[in-house]
């Protein structure tokens, strides 16, 4: 029984140990509270004097309002360096769309200084196209006047600038290909009739008779002196030379071998051949001969070589035209397709 006494003894002490403790440190905690709120909340007087002796300002405040201030000051610093810290990457990512927004815009000045280059080279073509299709024949010429609006280049170059800000590189760009779609059919006759030139020209004497085109006329048809006689006569055609033998002699047309003869008081070796719509071309004074009767030639075909066979004063080619029973001016149809080509 004394134990259990002691035992309960004990624990009331325990106990009241425990409470007093508690109460102490309940004093304590309420002394430093109260302590500390005196300090936060007792006042401090801050005095202002201007060197002007103006008069002087008195400035009071609790050390709670000055720790309110100083937290107010810490978080706006915070704030601002999260922004600093959130706004750089986004600054660079500006940066960046800014640097191709530039990069866009040069290419965009490029592309219209291209385009009214393009513009500028269009009309020229439009000019040059028109005048081509108007000697071609006024049909065809007349496919190249649309209506306004279907593309014709005249229609755009008065364009004025839209309100709106579209492009209006784009508005001549559409017209552009509007108009070189209206001119692709007068093309493809212009190519037409250039293959149907092309044909007939290999069908009558137009190219030069001596290969390579070199030689000069040394004696032109008409009137002349004869070189053996001293006396005036007709020349039936024209004579060409290079100067020596053996340079070769082009068929000037397609055609048929009609004569291959020799006259030794004459043309000495000479060649006759026979071509479309009437023509017939005679090569003279020929060293040698390359084809026979009845044989079909080309055009630019070699059908012999430069002579001196015949009555001849030295090396040359007597070249002549004849269209039916009619003789005519070679010269006229010698070199037709260079003069062509020229002219265009």
């Amino acid at each position: 029984m004394a134990s259990v006494h002691a035992y309960k003894r004990f624990e009331n002490n325990l106990v009241q140990k425990v409470k007093d403790t508690i109460l102490l440190m309940g004093k304590g905690m309420l002394r430093c509270g109260t302590a500390l709120f005196q300090i936060l909340t007792r006042r401090y007087t801050i005095v202002l004097v201007p060197h002007s002796g103006q008069k002087v300002h008195n400035l009071h405040i609790t050390f709670m309002s000055f720790f309110c201030f100083i937290a107010v000051l810490v978080g706006l610093a915070g704030v601002f360096v999260w922004y600093g810290t959130s706004y750089t990457p986004s600054r660079g990512t500006f940066t960046g769309k800014d640097s191709r927004l530039q990069d866009t815009q040069a290419s965009l000045d490029q592309l219209r200084d291209e385009t009214a280059l393009l513009l500028r080279e269009a009309k020229g073509f439009e000019t040059a196209l028109s005048g081509t299709l108007s000697s071609l024949g006024s049909d065809i010429g007349g496919r190249n006047n649309p209506q306004p609006g279907s593309g014709d280049l005249s229609s755009f170059f008065d364009i004025t600038e839209t309100p709106e800000g579209i492009l209006q590189e784009v508005q001549d760009v559409r017209k552009l290909a509007g108009y070189l779609s209206s001119v692709v059919e007068p093309v493809k006759e212009i190519g037409t009739l250039l293959n149907a030139q092309s044909a007939l020209l290999t069908e009558i004497p137009s190219i030069w008779p001596i290969k390579g085109g070199i030689g000069h006329i040394s004696m032109f048809f008409g009137q002349n002196e004869n070189p053996f006689t001293g006396q005036y006569y007709i020349h039936k055609g024209i004579d060409l030379s290079t100067y020596r033998q053996g340079d070769p002699i082009v068929a000037t047309a397609d055609g048929q071998v009609v004569t291959v003869d020799y006259e030794h008081s004459g043309f000495g070796n000479n060649v006759i051949i026979k071509h479309k719509h009437g023509f017939y071309t005679r090569y003279a004074h020929m060293l040698t001969i390359r084809v026979k009767t009845g044989q079909r030639v080309q055009q630019g075909e070699v059908i012999g070589y430069i002579g001196n066979t015949g009555l001849s004063t030295g090396p040359h080619l007597h070249y002549e035209v004849h269209i039916g029973s009619d003789i005519v001016d070679p010269y006229k149809y010698i070199n037709i397709r260079s003069n062509l080509s020229r002219s265009r």
